[in-house]
């Protein structure tokens, strides 16, 4: 099997898989389960200064999103951070790192934004004996109310000061979190890497309302009549970690700070998307929390084999996309592509018709006896029939040769460099 040992900023695991900071790493049993199972590293589960108590609801703290076969896609969480004492966590991440001291242990930390209070808890926890601390600036609900977490994380003059401070204040590698509630997700990298931050981690959580009950019109989950919004996380918020991680990972003022993925990663090609696209190491939560700590073992394997078939090491595959990762304005317009259904794997349900006929471009012509076939005079290659057809690979895009005519404009597959003053182009036409 490939070796997947991970070297994070100094922080060397086993694997590249870490447990988020979460509820699976909140206390010691949970984190001793997690390294049995496999997990090469955690981060344990944010710490708060001492002071007033943090004090979680007793009611619902999850909302749900879920697919058609009731697969989870999407929790949407009110939890605060630990509500656990202090000092008990200290003792406790302690003794798991002296137990386990090849895994990764790195502690989240979220406490007021003044320098004393920073400066208070770095000492104890650098303590511990542990590998790294995670700065939370990403938590969308209630810390933000107290001018922490996401409130922080939004205004790059806040990360820059207090990652400044940590790193003044600590010998440990500083991993500032951020959050993707903000428009320019480079900004606070930017702001991050000037404080002189070791490495980000992302996304935290989306703020979000995942439903609303239509009896009692309360949001959920509810909580005596009352709901709140809360942090959105699994599957369905994967494209946008993937497309934010990739916007770090290339941005000139950013390229080069080393990335911990986080967002959605339920299998080992997920893991490795994020990999490709500039992400070290790759964080888990909700995965973990659907199916258990096992998972761990699914993606380790299965990123082995990748890597053996691709002949390449974990460090090759870092980043290995984000060259590919470009702005629309520098696409190919000269690449045209046609749809093509496989006649032997078409089931004939129609759904390919139903979209394109209704919806999109009516470039699939339906015969009396359910036949389906691309008219390319119409098709504009959306491939939007791909993507509803029930049937893998039975409709495929199939590139046109250089030199050809596409049916549809009438113009070769070459010229379309100049397609904004092609006469074919019917917005000049038209004028």
């Amino acid at each position: 099997m490939a070796n997947l040992t991970s070297r994070f900023i100094g922080i060397t695991s086993p694997n590249p898989f870490w447990l988020a900071s979460a509820p699976p790493t909140d206390k010691e049993y949970n984190v001793r389960r997690a390294f049995e199972a496999g997990w090469g590293g955690v981060v344990w589960k944010t710490l708060g200064s001492e002071g007033p108590p943090v004090v979680n609801v007793n009611g619902p703290r999850y909302g749900a999103i879920w697919g058609a076969d009731r697969r989870l896609l999407g929790l949407n969480n009110i939890e605060l951070i630990t509500d656990r004492p202090l000092e008990v966590n200290l003792r406790e991440i302690k003794q798991v790192k002296r137990d386990y001291p090849d895994r990764a242990m790195v502690v989240s930390l979220m406490v007021p934004c003044d320098e004393e209070s920073w400066k208070a808890i770095l000492k104890p926890v650098e303590e511990t004996g542990c590998d790294g601390i995670e700065l939370n600036f990403g938590c969308p609900h209630g810390m933000s109310e107290r001018g922490m977490g996401s409130a922080v994380g939004q205004v790059p003059e806040y990360i820059e000061m207090v990652t400044r401070w940590c790193k003044q204040h600590s010998r440990l590698p500083v991993i500032v979190k951020l959050t993707p509630n903000i428009t320019d997700i480079r900004k606070p990298a930017e702001a991050a890497r000037r404080g002189g931050a070791d490495a980000v981690s992302l996304i935290n959580t989306i703020n979000s309302i995942t439903a609303v009950d239509l009896d009692s019109f309360v949001p959920e989950p509810t909580i005596d009549g009352k709901g709140a919004h809360g942090g959105y996380c699994g599957p369905a918020v994967k494209p946008i970690a993937l497309s934010m991680v990739s916007e770090i990972a290339r941005a000139e003022a950013t390229r080069g700070l080393p990335i911990s993925g986080i967002g959605g990663a339920t299998t080992w090609r997920d893991a490795a998307e994020f990999m490709a696209l500039g992400a070290g190491n790759v964080q888990v939560c909700t995965a973990a929390m659907t199916y258990g700590f096992k998972i761990v073992q699914e993606m380790i394997s299965g990123l082995s084999q990748y890597l053996d078939e691709k002949q390449i090491g974990l460090d090759e595959l870092i980043g290995r996309a984000v060259p590919n990762v470009t702005d629309w304005q520098y696409l190919n317009l000269n690449y045209v592509t046609k749809a093509r259904i496989d006649q032997d794997a078409c089931i004939k349900c129609g759904r390919c018709y139903a979209a394109c006929e209704d919806t999109s471009h009516q470039a699939i012509s339906m015969s009396p006896d359910r036949v389906f076939e691309v008219m390319d005079d119409e098709c504009v290659a959306c491939n939007l029939c791909v993507n509803v057809c029930p049937v893998e690979n039975c409709i495929t895009m199939v590139p046109m040769a250089k030199g050809s005519v596409d049916p549809r404009t009438g113009v070769k597959v070459g010229d379309y460099a100049n397609w904004t003053t092609h006469p074919n182009n019917p917005s000049v036409a038209a004028e």
